[in-house]
Order: structure tokens, then sequence, then C-alpha cells
């Protein structure tokens, strides 16, 4: 019988073990070669969390993975990043004639200890996503990123001295932001799925401001946004700043105008009564943000129209 719990791995030398993998050569970094792992029987865990951050890329992928409570897209990705942490699932295919083929880089924070890149690297988003998306690499992008992998596993093989850890460090910087320049692109080429999300953010803020919402539950927050969307915020204001611009918080708040703007051009309503309407609890508030958006308070806004 599977485990429900995940399963906590602390130590990349305990991953090493798990997976029928020789002790590695440093404890705290490793490149692992996918065709050189062990697969999990069905008795064994299929749930994880890791102590470290793992990045991984993989061809010829015959397996579901599940990142959070969410499935992991992978069916046009091959790379993907796992921070310390993070529950990680995994479920073999029955195909198993497919030769996968890849590698696993395994990180643990002691190795960025003491560093800028222990602090920066929580900065790269696609180490955050509750649902993700697996980074698609194109044939020359991935020679570049294997071209880093390979330097890396050279350097820590080698005799370790006082500069081996500078230079790794420097090989990672160079990885990640790689990483991150390669999102950016699959954010703008992926035109149609993003602007389905497009299209259901705008569906959705409709309903919501059409709605007694507003005044019942206030602005939707951006975690709220998201959520229904099924993307973390981090990942969804990422996308919308690709796409629009704008952030999230910007395309509530130009929906909040718009929705400001109809009901002072086309009723008498007072500002104090559009304003409890539109989820706010002090006029003042409302009468703030709509200057900052227009340059106009709301009765400047509504004389223009007399």
């Amino acid at each position: 019988m599977r485990n429900i719990q995940p399963y906590r791995i602390k130590t990349i030398s305990e991953f090493h073990q798990l997976r029928g993998l020789p002790k590695p050569e440093h404890p705290l970094i490793s490149v692992i070669n996918v065709e050189s792992i062990k697969h999990l029987s069905d008795n064994e865990p299929t749930s994880f969390v890791y102590d470290f951050y793992f990045i991984a890329l993989k061809r010829n992928c015959n397996a579901k993975f599940k990142y959070g409570q969410q499935q992991y897209d992978f069916d046009e990705g091959t790379m993907f990043f796992i921070a310390p942490n993070q529950v990680f699932g995994i479920e073999h295919g029955k195909d198993e004639t497919l030769e996968q083929s890849g590698w696993i880089l395994l990180i643990h924070p002691d190795f960025l200890w003491n560093t800028p890149l222990a602090k920066s690297i929580k900065q790269y988003k696609y180490f955050g996503y509750s649902v993700n998306e697996a980074l698609f690499l194109s044939e020359k992008e991935e020679t570049t990123i294997a071209g880093i992998i390979q330097s890396i596993q050279q350097e820590y093989n080698s005799n370790i001295d006082k500069f081996s850890q500078d230079i790794i460090i420097a090989q990672l910087e160079v990885l990640l932001t790689y990483a991150e320049r390669f999102y950016q692109r699959q954010f703008i080429t992926r035109k149609i799925t993003n602007h389905q999300i497009l299209i259901r953010l705008e569906n959705m803020l409709e309903e919501y401001f059409n709605s007694d919402d507003l005044i019942n539950k206030g602005l939707p927050s951006v975690q709220y946004i998201a959520g229904s969307l099924n993307v973390s915020p981090n990942y969804l204001s990422e996308l919308l700043k690709v796409l629009t611009g704008q952030s999230t918080q910007q395309h509530i708040h130009d929906k909040l105008i718009d929705k400001a703007k109809e009901k002072l051009s086309t009723t008498d309503l007072s500002v104090s009564e559009i304003a409890y309407e539109l989820g706010f609890e002090h006029p003042q508030s409302f009468s703030k943000l709509f200057r900052t958006k227009t340059n106009l308070s709301p009765l400047e806004f509504r004389q223009s129209f007399n």
C-alpha cells in the first residue's frame, strides 16, 4: 500500500540511496543522469518533500507529476523547478519501453549559505508557482542549459579549492537567469493558453463586479483571483505583466474604475452610495483611488458629462 503522507528526504545522500545511486561526490550539490535512476516500486512512496532545491530536465517522461495539489503541466515541457519544503508527487506510467533521458540538479540550501544567491534564489518565481507548467526548451536553449550543468558537474568533481564554491554559485546564477529568460519567452509564445487565462480573468471579474459580491465581500484579492484561475498569485502577475504590462492588482483596479465611471455617468447615486456598492467602507478611499487612476475626483468626472 502506498504512502499517503509525503516522504521527506532531508539530504542529497538520502536521495541517492533511495534511487539506487552511488554516494554523491559532494554532500551539498549533485548532478544526476536520469538514465541511472532506479524506478520506485509500487509499495514505495510517490509523494515527496525535499529539503533541497531540485531542478530537472527530462525527455520521454512517462509519468504524471503533481506539484502541491495540482497536476504539473508536462505536456509541452521538459524542465522544472522545486524548492525546499514543497510537496511533489510522481506516478509512473505503464509504458516501460520509453527510454527516459536528461539530468537532475540537486542543491542543498547550505551550499548557498553566506552567498548573495542564498537570498536572491527566492526571487525566481518559477520556484513558487503552486500550479506549474514545465519549461519547454528549444534545441538551442537546451544545449545552453546542458553546457552550464556540465560545467557545474566538472567543477565539483575536480579538486575542491577555495574558488570552487564561488565558481559553482556563479554558474548557478547564470542557469537561473537563463531559465527566467526562457520562461518569459514561453509566456509570450504560448499565446493560446495564456490568452485563455486572460479571457477567464476578464469574465470572472465581470461576473464578480456585476453581482452582490462587491457589497458582501469587498474588492476581490489577488489571492482570490489567482485561486479561482487555478494559478498562483506570482504566476498570474508575472504572466499579466509580460502580456499586458500590468499586474493583477492593476487589472482589478481598472475594472473597478470602469464600473465606477459607468455608475457616475448613468445613475444619480451619490459618490458615497457608489463607493458602498463598489465594496468600499469609506468613500474617501474610493475617491482617492479614482483620482489616482483618472486625475479627477468622482464629482469632477460626473460633471464632465453635464
